[in-house]
């Protein structure tokens, strides 16, 4: 799932920022109105996570131009007012969900599954991806080969995902890079290699025939054995 947080608090922000992530979820962050209109305006993200009190642009009129232009990803607004009237100011701004401060971040972040199911629900989006007897559910976060069960960690069951969510097409470094790692750089480190490397060993070891497989000079693909 991949969630955009608007907040001014670097604090906050941070916090939210490193725990999505490690719940396997991908997150970025901006720290004013404007800046997150233009991200959910011009990038795709699952569920956006907007606080009221904003700089440049405060979080209700974001939603209002967002919900104006057609943009119906799931919001869910953060505020430090949570009084009847506030949260339904909110929602009828066109908010998905309204959760007041000071919050749970298991609470918050089982609120934001939910909008992702709802949305997920409601549009042609696979949630289940298969190749050969590989099968990885992405809303139960669980993956099975030929009906065994397999446990990844949060970065291998991401960098799984992005995999499958491309079978059989080439996946650049790059790509893996700025998609499951976030960076919009070469850390310069073989941190690809290890995770591939452990991905490997998991979802082909001891199965025939394998799926998982490194093309020289290009990256990694995905595809059934038999081509």
């Amino acid at each position: 799932m991949r969630i955009l947080i608007v907040e001014d608090d670097p604090e906050a922000a941070s916090y939210m920022v490193k725990a999505f992530r490690e719940a396997g979820h991908v997150a970025d962050h901006v720290e004013d109105g404007q800046a997150g209109y233009q991200r959910a305006h011009d990038e795709a993200y699952d569920v956006l996570v907007i606080d009221r009190m904003l700089p440049k642009l405060d979080g209700l009129s974001l939603v209002v131009r967002l919900r104006a232009e057609k943009i119906a990803t799931p919001a869910l607004i953060l505020s430090a007012l949570g009084q009847v009237d506030d949260r339904v100011t909110g929602l009828r701004a066109g908010g998905d969900d309204y959760l007041a401060k000071p919050y749970a971040f298991s609470e918050l972040l089982a609120r934001v599954e939910v909008l992702a199911r709802r949305r997920q629900a409601g549009v042609v989006e696979d949630t289940v991806y298969r190749v050969d007897g590989l099968e990885l559910d992405r809303l139960a976060h669980k993956l099975t080969r030929d009906g065994k069960e397999i446990t990844l960690q949060p970065r291998e069951f991401r960098l799984l995902e992005y995999l499958m969510k491309h079978a059989g097409q080439v996946v650049t470094r790059t790509m893996l890079l700025e998609n499951v790692w976030d960076y919009h750089f070469d850390p310069q480190t073989n941190v690809i290699d290890v995770h591939v490397s452990r991905l490997r060993a998991k979802i082909d070891k001891g199965f025939d025939p394998p799926l998982l497989h490194t093309v020289r000079g290009a990256g990694y693909m995905i595809r059934d054995g038999a081509r």
